[in-house]
Parts: C-alpha cells; structure tokens; sequence
C-alpha cells in the first residue's frame, strides 16, 4: 500500500475543492444531472459552496440568468496540464561497441 503523509494528502485535497463562496447551477429538470447546455430554458438550482458541503442558495429562472449569476462554468479550465519537460531525456541511440566493415 502506498503510505502517503496526511499532511501532503490534505495538501493535495485541499488544492483541488473550491474556495468558499464559490457558486454553481444544477438544472431542477427531470432525470439525472446532465450538461448545462441540455434543456437551457428550465429552471437552475444556485449552490454556494461553505467550505466543507454544497449549500442551497436561490435559483434561477433559466440557463442564462445562471451564467450570470455564477460566471461561465468551463470544466477544462480547472484541469491541472502537466509540466513542460516532465519527461525524462531519450536515450541515447544504440551503437555497437567495435567498428566494422563490410568486405
């Protein structure tokens, strides 16, 4: 099992949750949560995080006036992109150890 420090664990769960007062809609349709783009005139859900759950806080009559309310919700722009050159170096390429010539 891979023992990892709590304090380096709580580091990195803490880098990844919001920062409290952090808004988000969920639509209040019918059926499972799905894209924000799907069914965009029902009405949304407004949640404000408190710093350890998702909290009710009003709603909103439809997609845009919940865009406004809580800013655009892009998901690619909170994944972490690796660093430049994290990569290890290539190898060297194989050379033989003699030199030699074909008669």
């Amino acid at each position: 099992m891979n023992d990892e420090p709590l304090d380096g664990w709580a580091a990195r769960r803490d880098e990844n949750r919001p920062a409290p007062g952090a808004r988000r809609a969920v639509p209040l349709g019918e059926g499972s949560t799905r894209g924000g783009h799907v069914d965009p005139d029902t009405a949304r859900g407004m949640l404000e995080w408190d710093g350890h759950q998702w909290v009710p806080s009003g709603v909103a009559v439809d997609r845009a006036a919940a865009v406004k309310e809580t800013g655009p919700q892009d998901a690619a722009e909170r994944v972490r992109l690796p660093r430049f050159s994290a990569l290890p170096p290539a190898p060297e390429p194989w050379r033989p150890t003699e030199e030699w010539w074909r008669p």
